[in-house]
């Protein structure tokens, strides 16, 4: 037994010595300590020997095996760093390369203009406020002085979800949750998606509109035209000439349409304002008694303004597009040029 076990290590690692790659090793490997290798063939034969042979024979054994296991661990961890080591100057990176230009992201037209507006009341003093998308038909209509059946709400183009809530037509609702919660003085814009049923060239089922009110005691008209006057001066960056014209909202009296002098021809007349000169630019007006007693206000002691602008209105004239549908097309060529 112990001539054989001796001839078995010196036959090993003699084949091991000469083994030319790591599918070799592995191999010899297999053949020698795998469980019907030859060292596993000899030791099932320590039975055959007396009991004095056998602690002998066992101990030869566990030499001669980790004799072998260590020439082939040495030699397959050689193997491996050599492949490592030739993948690496294979896969190696010139580091004196210029690298990859990834082109910036843009914030789109809309978020610019949004972000705009919303720098230049935070400016003037307002505070910026947030309602749900999702609305009530009481904060939506009623409560802006609509109540059911009212003419006005066919204005809207509405998008129901059942007979008492709806997508907003409109972010006025957001006037009404604030002043709920809490008392004058208040000064607060609410920017926001709307929804209404229209789709052409200057309307989509989704746009974004600014509300904005200002409540307090002694607040006028003139406090109104000087805030609108003072915004549409910083947002078009000209001291164009503003025009207030009588209107009608169910939630504000007087009401008020607001133009401004055409930004593209400077009032000459064009194909933008139809040649009038004059676009208009949004609407405004005292907040209506009415809306007051829905939120529990004194009208004799408290009043204010309200005003709603639509977003990409503004920016199709900052910006000059002609098709409110560009906004959302995705069209890289567009929206990259902003």
């Amino acid at each position: 037994m112990k001539e054989r076990l001796l001839q078995l290590e010196k036959d090993a690692l003699g084949a091991i010595n000469s083994a030319k790659g790591k599918e070799a090793v592995l191999e010899l490997k297999i053949r020698y300590l795998g469980r019907k290798g030859e060292l596993a063939l000899l030791t099932r034969e320590l039975g055959k020997l007396t009991p004095e042979e056998r602690p002998v024979a066992g101990e030869l054994i566990n030499r001669v095996k980790g004799s072998i296991e260590e020439r082939i661990g040495s030699l397959l961890s050689g193997f491996i760093t050599n492949e490592k080591e030739e993948k690496l100057r294979a896969e190696k990176v010139d580091v004196t390369l210029p690298g990859r230009y990834l082109p910036p992201g843009k914030r789109h037209p809309i978020t610019q203009v949004m972000d705009e507006i919303t720098r230049i009341f935070l400016v003037m003093g307002f505070e910026v406020a947030e309602g749900p998308e999702v609305e009530t038909d009481y904060y939506n209509f009623e409560a802006l002085n609509m109540p059911k059946n009212h003419p006005a709400r066919d204005m809207q183009d509405t998008l129901y979800i059942s007979d008492d809530i709806l997508l907003r037509t409109h972010t006025s609702p957001v006037q009404i949750r604030v002043m709920l919660d809490r008392k004058p003085p208040l000064r607060v814009i609410a920017p926001g998606k709307v929804y209404r049923r229209d789709s052409d060239i200057t309307h989509t089922p989704m746009f974004h509109q600014v509300e904005g009110f200002m409540v307090d005691e002694s607040i006028t008209f003139g406090d109104l035209k000087g805030v609108l006057s003072t915004f549409l001066h910083h947002l078009f960056k000209k001291d164009m000439a503003v025009r207030f014209r009588p209107s009608f909202f169910p939630f504000t009296e007087p009401s008020a349409e607001v133009d401004i002098q055409c930004v593209i021809c400077n009032g000459r007349g064009c194909r933008v304002c139809k040649g009038g000169g004059w676009l208009e630019i949004l609407g405004a007006g005292m907040i209506h008694p009415m809306v007051f007693k829905s939120v529990g206000y004194d009208a004799e002691r408290f009043t204010g303004f309200a005003f709603g602008l639509g977003i990409e209105r503004i920016a199709m004239l900052k910006f000059g597009i002609d098709d409110i549908r560009l906004f959302f097309e995705n069209d890289v060529r567009f929206l990259k040029q902003f």
